[in-house]
């Protein structure tokens, strides 16, 4: 829909104003799931995450704890094969960067942090729900303060042509308790 042009002096009615700054219609990313993690749990299933409306998703995740300073994982459906990844962490007090890898594992690592203060992990997944390969991006920050915490990136690929509908994240260690997960999806146009 083409925008309205204001004149000097003109009145804007809010009629006007709704049509042409309807930001949830407008806004690149729409939400389409929600889910609060439990108490201490190993694992969240997020059910009905992906479907045919869009190609590509941001997964998020803040708020609650988690019982140990780790890694959040993540599987797509109950594939536990096929998963590359690549992770880059420089550490904040400067010593040495690392760079482990996923190799054809079971899982893919390092797409986010838990720890005593809280959960973070945005990331961005392309074809999911696509007969197609499916590829990650995620930033990662260790904020627990401990060696070897600082911040990187981590880019993968499931290796196969599935079409999930369902994800599943998990610490490396420990438990996850309270925080919400959020999956957007990228507009197609």
């Amino acid at each position: 829909m083409p925008l309205t042009t204001y004149t000097a002096g003109e009145v804007l009615t809010a009629s006007s104003l709704n049509a042409n700054f309807s930001f949830a219609a407008n806004s690149a990313l729409a939400l389409v799931k929600t889910q609060t993690i439990g108490s201490a749990v190993a694992s969240v299933e997020v059910t009905g995450a992906f479907s045919a409306t869009y190609e590509n998703y941001l997964i998020t995740v803040s708020g609650g704890a988690g019982s140990a300073g780790t890694q959040i994982r993540m599987i797509l459906g109950a594939t536990v094969a096929g998963y590359y990844i690549s992770f880059y962490n420089a550490p904040f007090d400067g010593s040495a960067a690392s760079g482990p890898a996923v190799n054809n594992g079971a899982i893919w690592n390092a797409i986010g942090f838990s720890g005593a203060n809280g959960i973070n992990m945005a990331a961005t997944l392309q074809s999911p729900q696509l007969a197609k390969i499916t590829y990650i991006s995620a930033p990662y920050v260790n904020s627990s303060g401990a060696a070897g915490a600082g911040a990187g990136q981590s880019n993968g690929y499931l290796n196969n042509t599935t079409q999930y509908t369902a994800f599943t994240i998990s610490p490396s260690s420990g438990t996850l308790t309270g925080g919400t997960i959020r999956v957007y999806g990228y507009q197609n146009s």
